[in-house]
């Protein structure tokens, strides 16, 4: 009589029961945190991201006050209206610049520079422009142009003239009822002047302020809106109009008419960010190799059973196969989850930046995150526990054979290019990416050849005779198994390449940021201060206590030639280099240059006659170079000079920068004026003492804008530092999958120590001494390969002066030490612990 087989088995349910004992015994617990950390840190930014990029797109036609903008420096020509009107768009007109506004005299007569808007009737044409009768109201929409002989004017203007809605307003040879106050503005622009309180009228009483003038400069904008097809049809005959070359200053507006320094900013916050979740995926990466291979360390002698009992090793792998795949579903929806939570702080911490409601986000992130949860586990975790499939059934007698085996090259490069690739398309700046990837990729092989240095050069250091006993065991330890020392110190490198990559340059980068608009940034700005009337000028800034001002005089000149080579707005390709060409330039010089500037090729002599200095981004966009004669017309005087340095400018810095500047300190056959930057002092009356003193000067106040910019910066700085834990946390992971994938062997070597008499003391120094020389040298290799990295990653991505400090590795190295002995204490404190026949037990040697 023969025995029937016994029943089959699902290979789902075999799966499904190996997965609930493991989550049990808590050996899927590394895995599963470190994938899931990788996938909340990329699905937060990328969710984050998406909805941000939809609500830009739906927003921009409501920013732009149209579907499309001609703008130009002179009257719209007629041909542009007929030809919207006969596409049947709808059109209307806009005039803008600025002037001083100024309360009658029994209302105190104050003054203040404002922003000037002249709007038909229509206006706006997309968006929603948003009035109340105080800065308090919520206010109401409308889309009509003030009624004659009425303005609408910003808060911050009544606040400063003392005026309320229903006083007059004095605008050039006009008085103008206030009949309402502007909470919200659509297409406010991005321009200097319009830091300046908004006042807007109807352009029927443009004339009577008698406000325009030949010279005056005056922004005139028409905006058109209908179906896209028909804004399609007109932006492209508007295009060729302008490429014909017969129309001057007429240029197609879009939405990067942004802030330039606000736009940095969030660019650069934008790129940290992206950073931050790479350096989270790669972490990752290395805690699920170090825990898969620890996972299937500790499956081996399982395997090695069911072999015994008959089981298949096609049934073995598609078991571990089909658990991973459990694994994966289950770390990847919680990270996509976690993810979602995640970024809806990121709206929190960001809500002075993206002020309207945002679209919901699409499924796209989620199936990235996703993706990138499968491909870490099936790339980086899989490939040793697919080998327990061949451990050999001789196992279970002998424990010296069916030991896991390296990974294949071939594997190996698979799972690394797919990952990689992966992280390059959400990293979105390919530059960033691959400094990122291929910076930690050749860490990797530095840290792997000197730690084999190191630990070759460890055996010969440490003699027997003369070192402590402690000291020696330690060393022996680690040159006993040079190939897992190898591996430990590498991946707690990565782990703390990632940390103090992530520190020093989140140190270096918020103090840029803090820098650029520092608490004494300059909070005025005025121009068209005579030269007779500096020494006035400067003497009232004494007298009011602002001894830190920037005073530089300013010249108008047009560039004419280079290298004797007339020079022609159309010639040019890059629209940029047309509309620098067909203005005027604001040169200055000055015999040092200024302490903002960053010289970057060249040099500056001072008092050099016929040479010049050229900021860098001019010198690339007109594809000027070191050695060239720039002649510029200056008021009908020609002034031709030799290039003989490049500046680097920061033009969100609040400072007073120049395209072009002589190297000089007294220029006088050129006529100029003077322009001052400062921050104002607190000084009841100073802006209408300067006003009246010296009526014909503009007074720029930006105090606004910087506070607005500052808010932004803290805003962006608790953002980044919130998903700086992220990386933290993962960085922490691969710290805890480094030091704790040697406990099993640990246990049995101290179990045979401690029965060949070692004391539980001694045992505990070996143990903190390999722990602290370990992490000792990993800190330092990350910390110089932080700093090589960080290096790339500043200059070219983030582009900010890279500062590190020389102090830099010393931190790094006790910092790993630090971090690799509490790691340890947490991980190995039960190997000290366990009873030593438990021990020598369970490993049956």
């Amino acid at each position: 009589m023969t025995t029937p087989p016994p029943p089959a088995v699902s290979v789902w349910t075999l799966a499904w029961r190996q997965l609930w004992r493991d989550f049990r015994a808590g050996e899927l617990r590394l895995l599963v945190v470190a994938v899931m950390l990788a996938v909340a840190a990329l699905a937060a930014v990328g969710f984050f991201a998406d909805r941000l990029n939809q609500g830009l797109a739906r927003d921009a036609r409501q920013l732009l006050g149209g579907d499309a903008i001609v703008a130009s420096d002179q009257p719209t020509p007629a041909a542009f209206a007929e030809q919207a009107r006969t596409r049947g768009l709808q059109t209307v007109r806009t005039t803008g610049f600025p002037s001083m506004g100024r309360a009658p005299d029994d209302k105190g007569g104050a003054s203040r520079l404002v922003s000037v808007k002249a709007v038909t009737a229509g206006y706006p044409l997309r968006g929603q422009l948003t009035l109340g009768q105080a800065a308090s109201d919520e206010g109401t929409p409308s889309n009509a142009a003030p009624a004659p002989g009425t303005v609408w004017v910003d808060p911050g203007l009544l606040e400063s003239l003392q005026l309320k809605v229903g006083d007059p307003l004095l605008l050039g040879d006009a008085s103008l009822t206030i009949a309402a106050v502007i909470l919200q503005e659509p297409d406010r622009g991005a321009g200097f002047l319009s830091f300046s309180p908004r006042v807007m009228l109807n352009e029927a009483d443009l004339a009577a302020t008698a406000l325009i003038q030949p010279a005056s400069r005056v922004t005139y904008r028409l905006a058109v809106a209908g179906t896209d097809p028909a804004v399609a049809g007109f932006v492209a005959w508007a295009d060729a109009q302008v490429k014909t070359g017969s129309l001057r200053g007429v240029r197609v507006e879009s939405l990067e008419n942004g802030r330039p320094e606000m736009r940095q900013t969030l660019d650069r916050a934008s790129k940290f960010l992206n950073l931050v979740a790479l350096l989270a995926a790669l972490l990752a990466a290395v805690a699920v190799g170090i825990a898969a291979r620890d996972f299937a360390n500790r499956h081996l002698d399982d395997c090695a059973m069911l072999r015994v009992l008959g089981l298949s090793q096609r049934t073995i792998a598609l078991q571990y196969l089909v658990e991973f795949v459990f694994v994966g579903a289950i770390a990847s929806l919680g990270g996509v989850l976690l993810g979602y939570a995640v970024h809806h702080v990121f709206v929190v911490l960001l809500a002075g930046i993206v002020k309207a409601t945002l679209p919901a986000a699409s499924l796209w992130p989620a199936l990235f995150g996703v993706g990138v949860g499968f491909t870490l586990l099936m790339g980086f975790g899989l490939p040793p526990v697919l080998q327990l499939a061949q451990v050999p059934p001789l196992r279970v007698i002998r424990r010296d054979v069916g030991a896991l085996k390296p990974a294949s090259l071939a594997v190996l490069a698979a799972g690394a290019i797919g990952f990689a690739a992966l992280l390059l398309a959400v990293s979105s700046d390919l530059k960033l990416g691959l400094i990122a990837v291929g910076g930690f990729a050749g860490a990797v092989v530095v840290f792997a050849a000197l730690s084999w240095v190191a630990v070759q050069v460890l055996r010969r250091a440490v003699p027997d005779s003369r070192a402590p006993r402690w000291l020696v065991l330690a060393t022996r330890q680690i040159a006993a198994r040079p190939a897992f020392a190898v591996l430990q110190v590498s991946a707690l490198s990565v782990g703390l390449l990632a940390l103090c990559l992530l520190v020093l340059l989140r140190t270096d980068l918020i103090s840029s940021w803090r820098q650029a608009t520092p608490p004494d940034a300059p909070n005025r700005f005025v121009i068209n201060v005579m030269p007779e009337q500096g020494e006035g000028f400067r003497a009232l800034l004494d007298e009011a206590g602002v001894k830190k001002y920037d005073w530089y005089p300013m010249i108008r000149g047009r560039l004419v030639a280079v290298n004797g080579k007339a020079v022609d707005p159309e010639s040019m390709t890059d629209d940029r280099a047309k509309r620098l060409l067909d203005r005027e330039f604001n040169l200055s010089h000055a015999a040092a240059m200024p302490q903002h500037n960053t010289l970057v090729q060249g040099l500056w002599t001072p008092e050099e006659d016929g040479a010049v200095s050229v900021e860098e981004g001019l010198a690339e966009t007109l594809k000027l170079k070191m050695g060239d004669t720039l002649r510029f017309d200056i008021a009908g005087q020609m002034s031709e000079a030799r290039i003989t340095s490049l500046r680097k400018l920061d033009w969100g810095s609040m400072r007073a920068n120049f395209f072009v500047m002589y190297p000089k300190a007294e220029m006088p056959d050129l006529p100029s004026t003077y322009i001052a930057a400062f921050r104002a002092p607190d000084v009841p009356g100073f802006d209408n003492r300067l006003s009246h003193d010296f009526p014909n000067i503009t007074n720029v106040d930006v105090s606004q804008s910087i506070g607005q910019l500052q808010r932004v910066l803290d805003q962006v700085v608790r953002a980044v530092e919130f998903l700086f834990g992220f990386t933290l946390a993962a960085g922490l992971v691969v710290l805890f999958a480094a030091v704790t994938a040697t406990r099993e062997a640990r246990s049995r070597e101290f179990a045979v120590m401690r029965a060949l008499g070692a004391s539980a003391k001694l045992l505990g120094q070996v143990q903190r001494a390999e722990l602290l020389g370990v992490g000792a040298l990993a800190g330092f290799l990350a910390s110089g390969a932080a700093m090589a990295v960080g290096w790339a990653l500043a200059k070219f991505v983030f582009q900010f002066t890279w500062t590190p400090s020389p102090w830099v590795p010393l931190a790094g190295a006790t910092a790993g030490a630090v971090l690799a002995l509490a790691a340890g204490w947490w991980g190995l404190r039960e190997v000290l612990r366990k009873p030593v026949v438990e021990t020598l037990r369970a490993a049956a040697l």
